[in-house]
């Protein structure tokens, strides 16, 4: 019986080259996307290929790798948890702050209009 890695053999090779074609194809998306609107919009310049690339890679840095809800700071799971450490009154001080800087706009607006 074989082990998995020696069936799986050309997949595991192929990974590395379909890792490094989703990276061109999306360097070159973000160019695109960049020389065709940005100038006009934020009268910025142009950029290459490679600075495009650049600012891919920057942002999956600084904004994560989409490991998907559930684990980002402000995940809905870690904010239940922080309310339900909270005192009745520490509750509904929070849900004060949170009206007042929403100004008045909740979900219920957005539902009547």
């Amino acid at each position: 019986m074989k082990s998995t890695f020696n069936r799986n053999r050309k997949k595991f090779f192929l990974i590395p080259f379909g890792i490094a074609a989703l990276l061109a194809l999306v360097s070159y998306v973000v160019m695109i996307l960049w020389n065709n609107l940005l100038p006009e919009i934020l009268h910025v310049g142009t950029i290459t290929y490679w600075q495009a690339m650049g600012i891919f890679i920057l942002c999956k840095l600084l904004f994560g790798f989409g490991k998907g809800s559930g684990r980002g700071p402000w995940s809905r799971h870690k904010m239940a948890d922080r309310f339900r450490g909270m005192t009745p009154e520490e509750r509904q001080h929070f849900k004060e702050e949170m009206k007042n800087k929403m100004c008045g706009w909740t979900k219920h607006d957005t539902e009547n209009s």
